[in-house]
């Protein structure tokens, strides 16, 4: 039975986008595996019921993740989304390690209870505001992205 996984992600300089699709990559690698990528508004809430995995991917913005993720994650609050898998990622510059990853997690456990994250989040590092990814990092999406494709088909 195929899998199917939504990726839902901001990106300003290009950098989250990049990590979103080398996280695709990685699943890809795995069979019966099927991802699409899209920017929150460009997502209808409903549609992510055709989903099985919900992937949400922010850079660090102020501290958190951008407005428009959050308000995505707002909306799926909405909906009835029990039974389904989520995981969130983001990219970082300098200190700001983890924390739109942590406040993510803390928003979705709050506003969508029924959706389950099925491992910690994913946190990549930018050298500078427009990027480069720290080659060393991008490695990581990969494996993030067949740890998750294999979670989804057991």
């Amino acid at each position: 039975m195929l899998a199917k996984v939504i990726v839902v992600y901001e990106s300003k300089y290009g950098n989250t986008k990049r990590v979103a699709e080398t996280i695709i990559a990685g699943m890809n690698e795995i069979e019966e595996v099927e991802a699409v990528l899209k920017e929150p508004k460009h997502v209808d809430p409903t549609e992510v019921l055709d989903y099985d995995l919900i992937l949400i991917g922010s850079p660090n913005h102020v501290g958190g993740p951008t407005r428009g993720v959050k308000k995505f994650i707002d909306k799926l609050g909405k909906i009835e989304l029990e039974g389904k898998m989520g995981a969130v990622f983001d990219t970082y510059l300098g200190g700001d390690f983890n924390k739109a990853v942590r406040k993510m997690e803390k928003r979705i456990d709050e506003k969508v209870p029924g959706l389950k994250l099925i491992t910690s989040g994913l946190s990549i590092r930018v050298k500078g505001f427009t990027g480069p990814i720290v080659e060393d990092d991008l490695p990581k999406c990969r494996d993030f992205g067949k740890k998750l494709a294999n979670q989804l088909k057991t």
